[in-house]
């Protein structure tokens, strides 16, 4: 832990930078991205439109339509399903993607408003491959010699997954320019908030070289929000209720705070601050299934001195967050799950506590916190305040897991609804 806090607080500038695999390389257009670039102007750049035109609070309050939207037709879709088996990562997922494609290009003001149906069913299946490409061992990685023989096959696999997302974004792209070269001079502008995309666009047009863009770094940062925002938020809504549903006493306790702070009624986004034993048990399902067990790497721009030892420039720099986690000395009973330990002290996402760090510490902390901590709190609430929730006979229970970039559940959770509210009503909307 004491390591921890030097490389990202007492070396943080200096461990800023990347060494990305070649798959990494690939899918992010050339590291091209924020996740995958080294700290320089261009990252930060990236960093600061993210940060000021997606993730603001007064942009995240203007989208909150948006999720209450989607989240309200995850309700009705569960409870058309009532009785049967539902694949929870699926539901969560599914959600996720209409929310980001949404907040990203499916509010324009001059495209035709149904962009977001081009992603297609088949985005889930790619997302998972991209995932476990990044993550997949690479002898071309530890050999750069061998990368134009890609010996593995691993980069010739993963251009296929960039030519499937670089079509969808091709034609979100395209597809705006073309509305927007359409618009008559003399239209009136709609009195309605650009999307992302309009932005990213905007500022593409811009003289002003230090937030310049090119198509590439649009396409970049779009893939870098969707993957971020869908796949570590899924997996998340799939962990939490697996440990909810295997241990009925926590399952007890959520459900009685949240009939206490929303009654019989629908959940809101103002309630969500409330659910103050929710939040606990998410933070504790974040430590005891770290999504990212050693997060993405770091690597130091100049040779410096961690613990005594030293490590050369361009050394690849790994933190176990996953052993911090379930480390005794830092927990007491590590692997038992007790969200009530959350209860005790003020903890957060943001990398402060050296015992905690779900999403990292420093500059190179994840930038969807205030994003993906909403939507996962939201969905998680609605889906345990309007159902209840039991484990088909047939299906085997079990808490492994699949070790990779993210940490998955290895077997789906498949669980079943019933409906929970008196009111019929309140599920059809």
């Amino acid at each position: 832990m004491d390591l921890v806090k030097v490389v990202t607080r007492d070396l943080d500038q200096t461990m800023a930078n990347r060494c990305s695999p070649l798959a990494a390389q690939t899918i992010s257009y050339d590291s091209n991205d924020i996740a995958w670039s080294n700290s320089n102007t261009h990252w930060r750049n990236m960093r600061k439109i993210l940060a000021t035109q997606v993730l603001s609070n007064t942009n995240l309050k203007s989208c909150q339509s948006f999720r209450t939207d989607e989240v309200r037709r995850l309700v009705k879709e569960v409870y058309s399903k009532l009785g049967t088996k539902i694949n929870i990562n699926e539901i969560a997922f599914k959600t996720e993607v209409d929310v980001v494609t949404s907040m990203l290009w499916g509010c324009s003001k001059s495209g035709d408003g149904n962009d977001s149906s081009i992603i297609g069913d088949g985005f889930r299946e790619v997302e998972i491959k991209i995932m476990k490409l990044v993550a997949a061992p690479n002898i071309s990685d530890f050999f750069p010699m061998l990368w134009r023989f890609d010996l593995q096959g691993r980069q010739r696999e993963m251009q296929r997954q960039l030519a499937y997302v670089d079509w969808i974004f091709e034609n979100i792209i395209q597809g705006r320019i073309e509305a927007n070269s359409r618009k008559n001079d003399g239209e009136a502008e709609e009195d309605r908030r650009k999307d992302f995309v309009q932005v990213l666009l905007d500022l593409k047009e811009e003289k002003d070289a230090a937030i310049s863009l090119d198509i590439i770094k649009i396409k970049a940062l779009l893939l870098d929000i969707v993957l971020a925002a869908t796949h570590t938020t899924s997996t998340m809504v799939e962990w939490v209720m697996t440990e909810i549903l295997n241990n009925p006493g926590v399952m007890r306790k959520v459900q009685d705070e949240l009939t206490e702070v929303i009654g019989m009624n629908v959940v809101q986004e103002s309630h969500l601050p409330k659910l103050t034993y929710l939040d606990a048990v998410i933070k504790e399902t974040f430590r005891v299934h770290t999504p990212g067990p050693l997060l993405v790497h770091r690597c130091p721009d100049e040779s410096c001195t961690v613990g005594g030892y030293t490590i050369p420039k361009g050394t690849i720099v790994y933190m176990n967050v996953w052993a911090i986690h379930r480390d005794p000395k830092n927990w007491t009973n590590p692997l038992e799950f007790k969200p009530q330990r959350f209860l005790i002290d003020k903890w957060d996402y943001h990398g402060n506590n050296f015992k905690f760090l779900p999403f990292g510490s420093g500059r190179r902390i994840c930038p969807g916190i205030p994003l993906g901590e909403k939507m996962l709190m939201y969905i998680l609430a609605s889906l345990l305040h309007s159902f209840d929730w039991s484990l088909p006979e047939d299906e085997e229970f079990e808490l492994s897991d699949e070790f990779g970039l993210v940490t998955k559940k290895r077997k789906p959770l498949i669980a079943i609804p019933s409906q929970r509210l008196s009111d019929a009503g309140l599920y059809i909307f």
